[in-house]
């Protein structure tokens, strides 16, 4: 998962697009624009979760050719059991004009379908309260014969160079999208315009969000996106620095203000209020603004934002809340799509490693959402992922990263579980060894028993 912020300012003849929450302050034209980049694999679904929890759109992108696929529905189902907003960008359009070579209305047909088959899971799985509404669609087309590509480029007010009207096919192509309806501005002024702002997403999150009373200041403090309210902020990943050992909390800020110095209430999943048991008081180390690869320290960082977190990492193991509010319930725990069924056992190449084993599970146990590092009975390490991609991936960087030490795997194991659906027709027999004894065995599910006569699920005759 990648974060990334960066400022857009619209043209004033856009505007008029643009909703009322989205004029408000010093420079109207002016839009902060966090954007999140996670993997798209289904191995990685804990990844959108986390990007999901600090957003308030998404920007969905399906390959026109290929459709809606499986991970696009779940994806989108993701996205609308958090009450995030999407729109719909159509990609590798150069692949239906020039691969397919579809005439106009196939061509028209294949899109609409798409958007249809995007609406109609958008329609079956969203809520009446929620902001769901038709998808968007931007659209990048051109596919004509090279005798009629001048006529329609004129039209377009498109200026090629002179080595540019030589070009055929896809380059041709790349050359008059790029002037004509550059991909980047198109996609701005579609978040700028389509996507809600955290003024108007919180006033129907807010429910979904916050596990407390909907009334009190911290509910009313997220539900009207109030900096002058307590703080309340979600930390939905710990993404590794280049200290060993060491995490980023990285999260959004829902109300309030969290700055360098200040003194919070680190809340973690299993914190109940009125309790102590999973809360510390501390202050913040450091607040920084995470940039791709890059860090920029900040003093503060208002509500609606994104933050990085330095000192949090040693109170929480994956996620929690931050708050200044005395009262302040948690912000609810993210529900994955997908669980963590394929294990390895692990151990170190040489023995005597094993405390930097054990370290680095635990770092690798806080750094991903979904995995889980567990210490059989009999003493063997468990690494459990979402599948094997995700493993093998795990692994790579336990042994590179936060171990450091070459390590032996076993293959990959998948839990099967199952159970009694209906009441068996044979009675299994079995015989002690000296013969003196039988047992009958009859299975059905538990729910189907009787309390006067659930012993006599099992008959011994002797």
């Amino acid at each position: 998962m990648v974060a990334i912020s960066l400022f857009y300012e619209l043209d004033e003849k856009d505007m008029e697009f643009v909703p009322n929450d989205g004029k408000e302050g010093p420079n109207e034209r002016g839009f902060l624009i966090n954007l999140i980049d996670s993997p798209g694999h289904v191995d990685f679904s804990s990844e959108v979760t986390a990007a999901l929890r600090v957003t308030d759109g998404a920007l969905v992108v399906v390959d026109c050719v290929s459709g809606v696929c499986v991970q696009t529905e779940t994806v989108l189902r993701q996205a609308i059991s958090e009450r995030i907003k999407p729109v719909l960008f159509m990609n590798k359009m150069d692949r239906a004009l020039l691969e397919l070579q579809l005439e106009k209305e196939d061509l028209y047909q294949n899109f609409a379908r798409t958007v249809e088959n995007v609406n109609v899971i958008v329609a079956t799985y969203a809520d009446e309260d929620g902001p769901m509404g038709n998808i968007m669609v931007f659209t990048a087309i051109m596919n004509f014969k090279k005798d009629e590509t001048t006529k329609l480029l004129e039209k377009l007010e498109v200026k090629l160079t002179h080595e540019e009207k030589g070009l055929e096919g896809k380059p041709l192509l790349k050359v008059a999208m790029r002037k004509w309806l550059p991909a980047g501005e198109a996609l701005l002024q579609m978040i700028c315009t389509h996507l809600p702002s955290p003024v108007t997403a919180q006033k129907y999150r807010m429910e979904l969000l916050y596990e407390g009373p909907h009334d009190d200041e911290a509910a009313l403090g997220i539900k009207n996106c109030d900096a002058s309210a307590p703080l309340m902020m979600y930390v939905s990943k710990m993404v590794p620095t280049t200290d060993k050992g060491r995490f980023y909390a990285f999260g959004r800020v829902f109300s309030g203000k969290v700055g360098t110095g200040q003194k919070v209430r680190i809340m973690g999943p299993n914190f109940i209020p009125g309790k102590k048991e999973d809360l510390y008081v501390k202050p913040i180390q450091r607040t920084i603004l995470m940039m791709g690869r890059y860090i920029e320290p900040i003093e503060d960082v208002p509500c609606g934002n994104i933050v990085g977190l330095v000192g949090v990492d040693q109170f929480l193991v994956k996620t929690g809340t931050l708050t200044t509010f005395q009262d302040a319930h948690n912000l609810r725990v993210m529900k994955f799509s997908v669980s963590p069924v394929v294990r390895v056992a692990v151990e170190p190449k040489n023995p005597s490693e094993l405390p930097k084993l054990v370290e680095g599970l635990k770092r690798l146990a806080k750094s991903d959402p979904m995995v889980q590092c567990i210490i059989e009975e009999s003493g063997e390490h468990i690494v459990a992922g979402a599948g094997e991609l995700h493993l093998e991936i795990c692994l790579k960087d336990l042994e590179e990263d936060h171990a450091g030490i070459p390590i032996k795997k076993s293959d990959p194991v998948v839990s099967y579980r199952e159970t009694v659906e209906e009441q068996s027709e044979i009675t299994c027999l079995s015989k002690s060894p000296n013969k003196h004894n039988r047992l009958f065995m009859r299975a059905q599910r538990v729910s189907c028993v009787r309390r006067t006569c659930a012993p006599s699920a099992l008959t011994s005759t002797t």
